[in-house]
Order: C-alpha cells, then sequence, then structure tokens
C-alpha cells in the first residue's frame, strides 16, 4: 500500500473523505492522475483485485503476448508513482459491495473505505464458452496478464492451437500464434471474422490475411464440446461432428460489463452502467468510465459503450473534471482503437452499428492491404479505418465529428486531401 490513509467521516459532513476508484485497471490509473492533474489535493484510494499494479491491456495480444514488449513496459506508472502522488493502492482485494446511502464500499477483507465520490472503473470480463468440457486445464481466455502468460506458453512452432471467435481478440492472438509457428484454427459462427464490427467489405480483408499467413479458417461452425483426456483439453468437437485437435483452445467470445456491483448498489444498468454526457450514474456521487460505462454521447446522441483502450484512457479524465464539479466535464471524443496483425497495422476512427451504413468507400487498394475505408449513411462519413497508411486519423475524426455530406469520389481519390473534403 502506498499514500494516505483512506479517510473517514468528520464533523465537515464528510468532506474529508477521499475518492474512491473501484478497479485498479488503466482507466483507474489514468482517473487518479487526472484527479492529481486537476490539483485535486485530497484522499485518492485505488481498489484492484489484481496483484499486479495498474497496467494496460493491449499488449497482452498485441506486443507482450509476441515477446517483444517486456512486463514492465505494460504498466500505467512506475511503481514509486503512488505514493509520490499520495495515492493509496491497495491490489490483491476486491470490493463486495457498495452501500450509496452511506458511502462506503465494503472489501472482501472485511474492511470498509468511506468516500465522498466513487467512480467504478471495473471493466469487462470474458464471455465463456457454455458447452461441455470448456471446464478442462488448457482452455484459455484473455484479460488479465497472466493469462496472456499461460497462452504465451503455448505458443511454440508445431503446437496445435484452436480459437473459438473471430473478434479482435482472436485474430490477434491467431497472427501471435503463427508467428510462433503455431498451427492455428479459428473457428467462428459467422460468414467472415469481425463481420458485426466492421461489415462484409472490410471483414473480408482480415479473412485474407489470415488465410495467407496460414491460418485454417472455418466459417459457419459451432463448438458442440471441448473434448478432453485426464482433464485436459485435446480438441473442439463442432455441431456437425467434426473434431479439431488441439494442444489448448483459446477463446474469445466477446466481453461483458462488470456490472455486478453496480446493479447490488441500485445503479441504472442497461448494456453496462449507464451514464449521463459526465459519466455520472443514476447516483449523483458514482461514476463510471471505461468498459463498464455505457454513457450518454452527445455527437452521436444516443448512450454507447465502447470497448477499447482508448475509453479508458480518456473517459477518466472527464470523470475526474466532473467529480471535482467542473460543469463544462462533458465526454464527447469519438471511438479510437487500433489493431496489429502481421504486417498490418490498423486504425478505426468513429462509430457504426451492425447494419447501421448504406455504403462502404475505398481509398486506396483493399487487395494490397494500403487504404483508408469509409462507412457511410446518407453520404455522412460515420467511421473510418486507415490500414498501413498513416497520420490521417484526425482529418477522419473531423470528417467524422462534422457529420456534412461528402463527395465520395473525391473521398475516393487519394490526391484530395483529407482535410478539404
Amino acid at each position: 500500500m502506498a499514500g494516505t490513509d483512506s479517510g473517514t467521516t468528520g464533523a465537515d459532513g464528510g468532506r474529508d473523505r477521499p475518492i474512491v476508484i473501484v478497479g485498479a485497471s488503466l482507466g483507474g490509473a489514468k482517473a487518479a492522475e487526472a484527479l492529481r492533474e486537476a490539483g485535486y489535493r485530497g484522499g485518492i484510494v485505488l481498489i484492484g483485485d489484481e496483484h499486479e499494479r495498474p497496467y494496460e491491456r493491449p499488449p497482452l495480444s498485441k506486443g507482450y503476448l509476441l515477446g517483444k514488449t517486456p512486463r514492465e513496459k505494460i504498466h500505467v506508472h512506475p511503481p514509486q508513482w503512488y505514493a509520490e502522488h499520495d495515492v493509496t493502492l491497495r491490489l490483491g482485494t476486491a470490493v463486495e459491495s457498495i452501500d450509496p446511502a452511506g458511502h462506503t464500499v465494503t472489501l472482501t477483507d472485511d474492511g470498509r473505505v468511506a468516500y465522498a465520490k466513487l467512480l467504478l472503473t471495473t471493466g469487462s470480463v470474458p464471455r465463456r464458452l457454455p458447452v461441455p468440457g470448456a471446464d478442462q486445464d488448457g482452455v484459455l481466455y484473455l484479460r488479465r496478464v497472466e493469462d496472456s502468460d499461460r497462452i504465451k506458453a503455448v505458443l511454440r512452432p508445431g503446437a496445435r492451437i484452436a480459437v473459438v471467435g473471430a473478434g479482435w481478440i482472436g485474430l490477434e492472438v491467431a497472427a501471435a500464434a503463427r508467428t510462433a509457428g503455431a498451427e492455428v484454427t479459428v473457428l467462428e459462427t459467422l460468414e467472415l471474422p469481425l463481420l458485426r464490427v466492421l461489415g462484409r467489405e472490410v471483414a473480408q480483408v482480415f479473412a485474407d490475411l489470415h488465410r495467407e499467413h496460414g491460418v485454417d479458417l472455418r466459417f459457419g461452425v459451432k463448438v458442440a464440446e471441448l473434448t478432453g483426456d485426464g482433464g485436459t483439453v485435446t480438441g473442439v468437437r463442432l455441431a456437425d461432428g467434426t473434431t479439431v485437435a488441439a494442444d489448448a483452445v483459446v477463446v474469445g467470445i466477446g466481453i461483458a460489463p462488470a456490472t455486478g456491483l453496480a446493479e447490488a448498489a441500485g445503479l441504472e444498468i442497461d448494456n453496462g452502467v449507464k451514464t449521463d454526457r459526465h459519466l455520472r450514474t443514476s447516483d449523483p456521487d458514482v461514476y463510471a468510465a471505461g468498459d463498464v460505462a455505457n454513457a450518454y454521447h452527445p455527437l452521436f446522441e444516443r448512450h454507447i459503450r465502447v470497448e477499447h483502450w482508448a475509453n479508458a484512457v480518456n473517459q477518466p479524465q472527464t470523470a475526474a473534471r466532473a467529480m471535482l464539479g467542473q460543469p463544462d466535464a462533458v465526454y464527447d471524443r469519438v471511438p479510437y482503437f487500433f489493431t496489429d496483425q502481421y504486417d498490418l497495422g490498423a486504425e478505426y476512427v468513429g462509430y457504426v452499428e451492425p447494419d447501421g451504413y448504406d455504403r462502404v468507400v475505398f481509398r486506396g487498394d483493399p487487395a494490397g492491404r494500403e487504404f483508408i475505408a469509409f462507412w457511410l449513411s446518407g453520404g455522412r462519413v460515420l467511421a473510418g479505418m486507415n490500414v498501413n497508411v498513416w497520420d490521417v486519423t484526425d482529418p477522419i475524426r473531423e470528417l467524422v465529428r462534422s457529420k456534412r455530406v461528402v463527395d465520395t469520389k473525391a473521398l475516393a481519390d487519394p490526391g484530395v486531401p483529407l482535410g478539404e473534403l
């Protein structure tokens, strides 16, 4: 533990109580940092059930999994940062319950911490594969650094790796496994990878990419059972009776927001913890940020929940300012994420629901995997994804934010600067 005492209720009605952050994650650490940068001098208590100090998760399926990023590089802050900034860091203990009326949280070690304001950065949890045999050794999920360590240990030349789910995590793990020399089979219920995220036009690019790198892609299949021997997984049996032999099975079928605490505390839940544009929940002294927050977005005029690194980095800054009473603290950043697979690097800016667009415009050559794809509706750019084309996220973001109708011929022409559209 580092920093100050967690605070108590005093005669001033609780003004000496700290701000408590539940979730010692990237979002939680960035919130503590933002509070100090905003000039807050009161107590900050950051609580997490992991024993590892706050770290970033993208390397777990990218550089760290590939062995290119050392462990010490994934952390948000150096170990001394918390003491130097007077932040009480409580690791290896979970919050068991929240009492909004009493402004306290109860910990699993029977401790209690009072709060003036509470921020939930509890993130999300992997969805479990609901089939027989899914509880065997060798069935792996990726969320925490120790999960990445376990997956890394089985990625070796000749190993047979089955990946269930062709989303971002599944494809990035598949790329790491092939890079390590493993034999990889990806199993997906839909007809293409990332179909709900990217649509058919761009999803095909990722299917072609992985096939070119030797991945056995099997679409339109359903997992019926994980076979095993003595409690260790040996393969995946599909609904059609086919069995895929495997030394390990990595499951990447999505994540669910970790809303249990919030729901038990009576907060409004709707695909996450529902918040307003200030990231304030249905309780005026409780806020939420990151994967767990379904926040009202002024630009899109609706609630959205984004499961990506950029929200964990940026939303805590808004939440910190809002908790300090700054009325202009509104979260309206355009969603952003990135991926690295083999020699493909991509950045995505914007927000599109499945089937929420009517056209995709390409600038560049999708077959050569050096292009920008734009998703449009009514001539307006909803999102853009640059693939192996760099330094264009700012003009793409501006196109999304402007909501203006664009000339699609000019949009497709690499000779027309994006800033002129």
